[in-house]
């Protein structure tokens, strides 16, 4: 990947100091060699994984970081649980005249008349908006089987609740009951709830803090990818037409295949099996797997001491959590960005992208096609972001991209007002567009996720997740449920309301929102501290 050795080749000063505070906290000799990979002595064997990443790395590139575990971890964690998230949003766009017809059908064959349309509009709302239902029942499951299971046992149980429900909805048709499709996407939601609690925080422990952000952005990257290939499996010559559309859900069999065969043989979280199975030969173990590495001592010693800081605590519940003063700005900025996550307006661009896209001269017929693009700049967009994330930090990309989409909804409202004035606004809006999707995806598409597990000391981590889940899920059923008047009350000014949205995130999180980037926990606290006006734990150890 020459892009990613492009994007981890020149360190800062801020980065240089991280490493000097780390040698001076832990071992100095395992540090320095940590953190120049280019005098790496030739005396000595290169690690036993990955062993060509490291020989002859040129101009300081942090390679070493990247061990095969943690990339394979990364992408069959992602593939099995982010990936089926995406998916999962946009394939049940594709054949939905398909999908209404086979309910008017099922109806009919029971009842002895065609169903009612508003009854046929309810039930069709009801099969889209339970998908946010089962994501909140999901993510208040994840603090009960996370403790129990770790990370890694509770993604691979997950694949139990996505199977369950691939059979519901790829059998629906056939059994002529849209019963089952519609508990098939509650069921899916569950999965998708669990998901995006437990994988962001599993890949925020097995990383180390020069990649943290990279490696978390994983998530937000096979997300896109998810959504790209619904929409292109959808595509009417492929499986979006009458006959096929239930096998767009079959699909969902392959990602969970993969992770099923793959993942047992990875190691858990090390954090996890200091933290709550007190098993330091395994975490070692761990480490030395992630990081390609035999000398992890300097890790271990690290999560010790954390572990040594916290040991009278038990997991933090998450009414605790609210409560408790040294992490309340920590709480509110995670609300605040999931929440623009959800209420940032995206929904309302898949929505115009058919009439904005018609407008522009773009034949219908085509427009199935030409909406591939939008996908395409969503996952270009989002590994743009995981390339540079360590470079530029979490700050610019969230907070510029948020204002971006500001800046480009008051644009597109003035498109959408004037393009029958004029012939060449239409693709103006078409622009307008694009953007919105590569700004939202550049940042506000991954970030949030990365922030809830840096914020975070380990007993507090699981609650963190059920608030950033639940904030996540509730905004998503509300914008389900309340566009739809949004947009017949106001029109093309409904943008007017995501901008407005858009401009409160960036000034919050441009005046409270500290860099986090290759930072600890116990440093993140401290730039906290001063606005929560109560010490961390650790700084009180400290004293």
């Amino acid at each position: 990947m020459p892009q990613q050795s492009r994007a981890g080749r020149h360190w800062g000063p801020s980065q240089l100091q991280g490493g000097l505070a780390g040698g001076l906290s832990g071992n100095m000799d395992s540090e320095e060699a940590h953190s120049a990979p280019v005098a790496r002595d030739p005396g000595r064997p290169a690690p036993p994984e990955c062993a060509h990443l490291t020989s002859g790395t040129p101009r300081g590139r942090r390679r070493k970081d990247w061990s095969c575990s943690l990339v394979v971890a990364s992408l069959v964690g992602a593939f099995g649980s982010s990936f089926l998230y995406g998916y999962n949003l946009s394939a049940v766009n594709a054949p939905t005249p398909y999908i209404k017809t086979f309910y008017n059908e099922s109806w009919e064959r029971r009842h002895g008349h065609r169903i009612n349309l508003d009854t046929l509009t309810l039930l069709w709302s009801v099969t889209v908006s339970i998908f946010a239902i089962g994501g909140l029942v999901g993510t208040f499951l994840v603090k009960l089987i996370g403790k129990v299971l770790g990370r890694k046992f509770t993604l691979l149980v997950n694949n139990g609740f996505a199977i369950s429900a691939l059979l519901l909805m790829a059998c629906s048709l056939q059994a002529g009951a849209f019963e089952m499709l519609i508990l098939g996407r509650f069921i899916m939601g569950v999965d998708g709830g669990i998901a995006l609690s437990v994988l962001p925080m599993y890949l925020s422990e097995i990383s180390p803090k020069e990649i943290r952000g990279s490696l978390g952005q994983v998530t937000a990257i096979f997300i896109c990818i998810g959504v790209f290939t619904g929409q292109l499996l959808g595509l009417p010559e492929l499986l979006g037409n009458e006959s096929t559309w239930p096998y767009l859900f079959g699909v969902i069999a392959v990602p969970v295949l993969v992770q099923l065969v793959s993942l047992p043989f990875l190691p858990e979280s090390p954090r996890y099996l200091i933290f709550e199975k007190h098993d330091q030969p395994g975490a070692e173990k761990a480490f030395q797997t992630f990081l390609g590495k035999e000398d992890v001592s300097r890790e271990v010693e690290e999560v010790l001491a954390e572990s040594r800081e916290q040991r009278n605590s038990r997991l933090v519940s998450v009414l605790e959590l609210l409560r408790s003063p040294s992490v309340h700005w920590q709480v509110i900025t995670v609300v605040i960005t999931m929440a623009c996550y959800q209420l940032c307006g995206l929904n309302a661009i898949w929505f115009y992208t058919n009439s904005i896209f018609g407008k522009a001269g773009i034949p219908p017929e085509k427009i199935p096609y030409i909406t591939l693009s939008t996908g395409g700049i969503e996952t270009l967009a989002a590994i743009f972001s995981g390339l540079v994330i360590e470079r530029m930090g979490r700050r610019p990309l969230l907070i510029g991209g948020i204002g971006l989409m500001t800046l480009f909804f008051g644009i597109l409202t003035v498109t959408l007002t004037l393009q029958d004035h004029t012939a060449w606004i239409p693709y103006l809006s078409v622009v307008c567009v694009l953007a919105i999707i590569a700004a939202f995806c550049s940042g506000p598409g991954g970030i949030p996720f990365i922030l809830t597990g840096e914020f975070f000391q380990q007993s507090q981590r699981p609650a963190a997740y059920t608030v950033a889940g639940t904030v996540n899920w509730l905004s998503n059923f509300a914008v389900g449920l309340l566009f739809p008047f949004i947009q017949k009350s106001l029109d093309t000014y409904c943008f007017l309301v995501f901008a407005a949205i858009c401009l409160a995130g960036a000034l919050y999180l441009y005046f409270v929102l500290p860099e986090t980037k290759n930072k600890t926990h116990a440093e993140i606290s401290q730039a906290f501290a001063k606005g929560n006006k109560a010490y961390p734990p650790e700084k009180k150890i400290d004293s």
